[in-house]
């Protein structure tokens, strides 16, 4: 993709803390079909660990590097910038793809996003960067926040419109080690590279009946960074899951599951254990938004799947942004 057929915005500039918030589509399909939804106790993964294969990565790469290298790119685990959150940052102004790094350290960088990705994921996060920034992968910047093998850590990958994270579960009760971004910049959604989850969500909207339609679609979505966990004395938009039917349900579940097909098996894992620790399905509320209908055709370009410990805003006009935030609250 060309510069000039991506579409800015001014969401693209924006920021917001945690606080306060290729292959074909068939692949992605067939991915999530993989993906165990809700599973017997005891047979789920809870999260990653210090000794799993992306954070094996991180450490070796955080040994690799120089004193002066570490000076510019690592931090201590509570440094603010590991929580701020925005489609269009750079956590460091070192890029991966600058004589700053060697070749080396390249290679294990990009190790460390096909390991927090499936194949698919990778894949596309690939595509996705090199489209969407000059230089691609090379245009994206990563820190390393306290030390891996020594306490707490966290690698963070950032740049235009991903936020992808390593984490080994030093972030408790948080999937994917804090709340993550994904987007792609083609205005056109059958050329979008996320856009196939629209499709996906909007195969619920289409099973609802008129009444529990009136009850999912509303007219102004939040704004799309606003994603905070609001544990479960909170109201939601949109139509109750728990409230709807048995098919219906499956295909929420079945959406949940293509969401979620780009990320490892082991973040898909918390974030499931996650969900049903804040009350399952049930206690989801999925909303669409009649603002941003790409082609006036009624499939909603913007959705949103939300409950006490899940939060998934998909923007798709006029570019996909998506905010993701997944964790335990603490209610008082």
């Amino acid at each position: 993709m060309t510069e000039s057929t991506r579409v800015d915005c001014a969401d693209c500039n924006d920021s917001f803390s945690r606080r306060d918030f290729v292959k074909a589509v068939g692949g992605a399909a067939v991915a999530a079909g993989a993906i165990p939804l809700f599973v017997s106790p005891g047979t789920v993964q809870a999260a990653p660990t210090s000794k799993s294969k992306a954070e094996t990565t991180v450490k070796k790469f955080y040994e690799s590097l120089s004193a002066n290298q570490k000076k510019a790119v690592c931090f201590g685990f509570d440094h603010p910038n590991r929580s701020k959150l925005n489609p269009n940052w750079h956590i460091v102004d070192q890029r991966i793809g600058s004589s700053f790094y060697e070749e080396a350290q390249r290679k294990l960088i990009d190790q460390v996003v096909k390991d927090v990705s499936s194949e698919d994921g990778y894949e596309r996060f690939k595509l996705q960067m090199k489209q969407d920034a000059r230089g691609g992968f090379g245009s994206y910047a990563v820190a390393v926040f306290g030390t891996p093998g020594d306490g707490n850590f966290e690698l963070v990958l950032t740049g235009r419109h991903l936020t992808l994270r390593a984490d080994g579960d030093s972030v408790k009760n948080m999937a994917f080690g804090g709340p993550i971004v994904y987007g792609h910049g083609q205005a056109n959604p059958e050329k979008n590279l996320f856009h196939y989850q629209t499709k996906q969500a909007n195969t619920v909207y289409s099973a609802l009946d008129t009444k529990q339609r009136e009850s999912a679609l509303m007219p102004k979505a939040p704004p799309e960074g606003r994603v905070p966990l609001q544990g479960q004395k909170s109201r939601f938009p949109g139509i109750a899951v728990g409230e709807m039917s048995s098919d219906q349900k499956e295909l929420v579940e079945q959406s949940i599951k293509v969401i979620l097909a780009p990320y490892r098996t082991e973040d898909v894992d918390e974030a499931l254990a996650i969900l049903k620790q804040g009350g399952g399905l049930d206690k989801l509320h999925m909303a669409f938004y009649q603002q941003g209908d790409i082609k006036g055709d009624k499939t909603w370009d913007i959705w949103r799947l939300e409950g006490p410990s899940f939060v998934w805003h998909f923007r798709g006009a006029p570019h996909v942004h998506t905010y993701v935030n997944i964790g335990l609250k603490q209610d008082t």
